[in-house]
Protein backbone atom coordinates (compact mmCIF):
# COMPACT_ATOMS: atom_id res chain seq x y z
CA UNK A 1 0.00 0.00 0.00
CA UNK A 2 2.63 2.64 0.65
CA UNK A 3 5.37 0.94 -1.61
CA UNK A 4 5.12 4.18 -3.69
CA UNK A 5 6.68 7.94 -3.19
CA UNK A 6 4.12 10.51 -4.70
CA UNK A 7 7.16 13.41 -4.83
CA UNK A 8 6.12 17.16 -5.17
CA UNK A 9 5.55 16.81 -8.98
CA UNK A 10 3.39 13.48 -9.11
CA UNK A 11 5.97 11.62 -10.03
CA UNK A 12 6.22 7.96 -7.90
CA UNK A 13 9.53 5.88 -7.39
CA UNK A 14 9.63 3.09 -4.74
CA UNK A 15 10.60 3.38 -0.96
CA UNK A 16 13.03 1.38 0.84
CA UNK A 17 11.55 -0.65 3.62
CA UNK A 18 12.33 0.22 7.45
CA UNK A 19 15.34 -1.94 8.50
CA UNK A 20 16.69 -2.77 12.20
CA UNK A 21 20.60 -3.57 12.08
CA UNK A 22 21.77 -5.09 14.60
CA UNK A 23 26.26 -5.30 14.46
CA UNK A 24 27.60 -7.67 16.68
CA UNK A 25 31.51 -7.96 16.67
CA UNK A 26 33.38 -5.98 15.82
CA UNK A 27 31.79 -2.98 16.00
CA UNK A 28 28.97 -3.15 17.84
CA UNK A 29 25.68 -1.23 17.16
CA UNK A 30 21.82 -1.05 16.53
CA UNK A 31 20.41 1.04 14.07
CA UNK A 32 16.80 1.70 13.16
CA UNK A 33 16.29 2.76 9.86
CA UNK A 34 12.98 4.28 8.30
CA UNK A 35 11.46 6.89 5.66
CA UNK A 36 10.83 10.07 7.64
CA UNK A 37 8.71 13.18 5.94
CA UNK A 38 11.56 15.75 5.43
CA UNK A 39 10.86 18.33 8.26
CA UNK A 40 10.46 22.13 7.59
CA UNK A 41 9.69 22.01 3.83
CA UNK A 42 6.10 22.59 2.68
CA UNK A 43 6.04 19.92 -0.05
CA UNK A 44 5.35 16.01 1.12
CA UNK A 45 9.07 14.76 0.48
CA UNK A 46 10.16 11.08 2.42
CA UNK A 47 14.01 10.04 2.99
CA UNK A 48 15.45 7.85 4.82
CA UNK A 49 16.99 8.78 8.22
CA UNK A 50 17.83 6.15 10.99
CA UNK A 51 18.37 5.83 14.94
CA UNK A 52 22.23 5.29 15.66
CA UNK A 53 23.37 3.61 18.34
CA UNK A 54 27.09 2.54 17.81
CA UNK A 55 28.92 1.62 20.91
CA UNK A 56 32.31 3.19 20.25
CA UNK A 57 30.64 6.47 19.37
CA UNK A 58 28.32 6.52 22.20
CA UNK A 59 30.46 4.97 25.24
CA UNK A 60 33.81 6.76 24.14
CA UNK A 61 35.23 6.87 27.64
CA UNK A 62 34.41 2.98 28.37
CA UNK A 63 36.82 0.20 26.98
CA UNK A 64 34.30 -2.18 25.60
CA UNK A 65 36.19 -5.74 25.90
CA UNK A 66 35.63 -8.26 23.50
CA UNK A 67 33.32 -11.69 23.39
CA UNK A 68 36.37 -13.88 24.63
CA UNK A 69 37.38 -10.81 27.51
CA UNK A 70 33.56 -11.03 28.71
CA UNK A 71 33.37 -15.02 28.82
CA UNK A 72 36.53 -15.09 30.47
CA UNK A 73 34.94 -12.38 33.11
CA UNK A 74 32.27 -14.11 33.47
CA UNK A 75 34.42 -17.27 34.51
CA UNK A 76 36.31 -15.55 37.13
CA UNK A 77 33.01 -14.21 38.90
CA UNK A 78 30.91 -17.37 38.81
CA UNK A 79 28.60 -16.03 36.08
CA UNK A 80 27.09 -18.26 34.68
CA UNK A 81 24.30 -16.54 32.13
CA UNK A 82 26.37 -16.64 28.75
CA UNK A 83 26.78 -20.13 29.69
CA UNK A 84 24.56 -23.44 28.70
CA UNK A 85 23.39 -26.05 30.61
CA UNK A 86 23.73 -29.60 30.09
CA UNK A 87 20.30 -30.07 29.80
CA UNK A 88 19.96 -27.25 27.30
CA UNK A 89 22.98 -28.85 25.70
CA UNK A 90 21.12 -31.98 24.99
CA UNK A 91 17.89 -30.26 23.91
CA UNK A 92 19.77 -27.97 21.56
CA UNK A 93 21.59 -31.39 20.09
CA UNK A 94 17.99 -33.43 19.81
CA UNK A 95 16.78 -30.77 17.58
CA UNK A 96 19.68 -30.30 15.61
CA UNK A 97 21.15 -33.87 14.71
CA UNK A 98 17.71 -34.53 12.48
CA UNK A 99 18.25 -31.49 10.65
CA UNK A 100 22.35 -32.67 9.58
CA UNK A 101 21.49 -36.11 9.88
CA UNK A 102 18.99 -35.01 6.85
CA UNK A 103 21.70 -33.07 5.21
CA UNK A 104 23.60 -35.74 4.70
CA UNK A 105 20.63 -38.06 3.65
CA UNK A 106 20.25 -35.98 0.66
CA UNK A 107 24.04 -34.99 0.31
CA UNK A 108 22.69 -30.90 0.19
CA UNK A 109 24.91 -28.91 -1.05
CA UNK A 110 26.69 -26.12 1.91
CA UNK A 111 26.64 -22.87 0.50
CA UNK A 112 29.58 -20.93 2.02
CA UNK A 113 29.26 -17.61 3.36
CA UNK A 114 31.25 -15.05 2.56
CA UNK A 115 32.91 -13.07 5.21
CA UNK A 116 31.70 -9.65 5.94
CA UNK A 117 28.31 -10.04 3.38
CA UNK A 118 25.04 -8.98 4.17
CA UNK A 119 23.77 -12.22 3.91
CA UNK A 120 23.30 -15.37 1.09
CA UNK A 121 22.07 -13.92 -2.19
CA UNK A 122 20.02 -17.68 -2.25
CA UNK A 123 18.61 -16.65 1.10
CA UNK A 124 17.22 -13.31 -0.60
CA UNK A 125 16.15 -15.24 -3.60
CA UNK A 126 14.07 -17.32 -1.25
CA UNK A 127 12.42 -14.20 0.72
CA UNK A 128 11.58 -12.68 -2.67
CA UNK A 129 10.01 -15.69 -3.73
CA UNK A 130 7.79 -14.93 -0.44
CA UNK A 131 6.89 -11.08 -1.09
CA UNK A 132 10.08 -9.61 0.76
CA UNK A 133 12.57 -7.94 -1.70
CA UNK A 134 15.78 -6.72 -0.08
CA UNK A 135 16.36 -3.40 -1.21
CA UNK A 136 19.95 -2.74 0.55
CA UNK A 137 19.45 0.86 1.07
CA UNK A 138 21.33 1.29 4.05
CA UNK A 139 24.33 3.21 4.09
CA UNK A 140 26.76 3.43 6.71
CA UNK A 141 27.39 6.65 9.22
CA UNK A 142 30.68 7.04 7.64
CA UNK A 143 29.59 7.57 3.95
CA UNK A 144 25.48 8.39 4.89
CA UNK A 145 26.71 12.22 4.95
CA UNK A 146 27.71 12.29 1.63
CA UNK A 147 25.45 9.89 -0.47
CA UNK A 148 22.74 12.69 1.12
CA UNK A 149 24.61 15.86 -0.05
CA UNK A 150 24.90 14.31 -2.97
CA UNK A 151 21.00 13.17 -3.99
CA UNK A 152 20.25 16.61 -2.61
CA UNK A 153 22.78 18.04 -5.59
CA UNK A 154 21.52 16.04 -8.09
CA UNK A 155 17.78 16.76 -6.65
CA UNK A 156 18.65 21.01 -7.38
CA UNK A 157 20.28 19.74 -10.44
CA UNK A 158 16.73 17.89 -12.33
CA UNK A 159 14.66 20.72 -11.12
CA UNK A 160 16.90 23.64 -12.21
CA UNK A 161 17.03 21.28 -15.99
CA UNK A 162 13.21 21.09 -15.87
CA UNK A 163 12.60 24.26 -15.16
CA UNK A 164 14.75 25.43 -18.56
Amino acid sequence: MFDDEISGNGDRKGLSRDELVMRIQPNEAIYLKMNTKRPGEMGFIIEETELDLTYKERYQDVKLPDAYERLILDVFTGSKINFVRSDELQEAWRIVDPILAEIDKRKLQIIPYKFGANGLEEAFDVAAKNGYIFRGTYVGKNSRSVSIIQNDKERLQSKSISKQ
